[in-house]
C-alpha cells in the first residue's frame, strides 16, 4: 500500500463541505478550538465564498478529496490595527504529527505576507504542547497569558496568546 500524498491547496467553495466537516471533528474534541462544534454548512459555505471573493490567507490539506485540516489568517479591520491578522488552524487527530500543520501554516503565511500583513497573532489553550512547539518553530513567540480564557463542560483553561512579526522573521520552508 502506497502512502497518501497530502495537498496543500487555497480554500475553494468545492472544500465546503470537507472544512464543516473537518472543522466540526477538531471542535468537537473540545481541545482545540474555542467552538465545540462547526457552524450550519450554509454559514460555512457563505464563509468560504468571502473567503474567496476576498482572496483571504485560507488553505486546507487535502487526502484525496477530503478536508484534513486547514489554516487560515483574517486580517483586522480597524485602520490602525489592518496590518494585523489572526491565524486559526486545524487538523484531524489521524493526520497529525505528519508535517502537515507545518505545512498548512507555511502556506498561509506566505499569502498573508503578500497581502501585506505584518502581524500575525494567535491563542492557544496552555496544555496544548504540540501546537506551541509547533508554533515556536514556524516564529511565533509567546506574548501573554489569559487566564480562565477557555471553558469546556465546566474546566476552565488559560491560553498563550503568542505572536509573529512577519517583517522579522523567516517564514518556515
Amino acid at each position: 500500500m502506497q502512502p497518501m500524498t497530502v495537498e496543500i491547496v487555497q480554500i475553494s467553495l468545492a472544500h465546503a463541505a470537507g472544512f464543516q466537516a473537518c472543522l466540526d471533528a477538531v471542535a468537537r474534541e473540545k481541545r482545540y478550538l474555542a467552538q465545540t462544534a462547526a457552524p450550519p454548512l450554509e454559514r460555512v459555505q457563505s464563509f468560504v465564498r468571502d473567503s474567496v471573493l476576498n482572496d483571504v490567507a485560507q488553505y486546507v490539506a487535502l487526502d484525496g478529496d477530503a478536508v484534513v485540516g486547514w489554516c487560515d489568517v483574517f486580517a483586522d479591520w480597524a485602520s490602525a490595527v489592518a496590518h494585523c491578522g489572526t491565524l486559526g488552524m486545524g487538523v484531524l487527530a489521524a493526520y497529525r504529527g505528519r508535517g502537515i500543520g507545518t505545512r498548512l501554516i507555511a502556506a498561509t503565511l506566505a499569502h498573508a505576507r503578500r497581502q501585506g500583513l505584518a502581524r500575525i497573532e494567535l491563542e492557544v489553550r496552555i496544555d496544548n504542547i504540540g501546537a506551541i512547539r509547533l508554533y515556536e518553530r514556524v516564529g511565533f513567540a509567546p506574548e501573554g497569558r489569559k487566564r480562565k480564557r477557555l471553558r469546556f463542560d465546566g474546566v476552565h483553561f488559560d491560553a498563550l496568546t503568542m505572536g509573529l512579526l512577519l517583517l522579522d522573521e523567516a517564514l518556515p520552508a
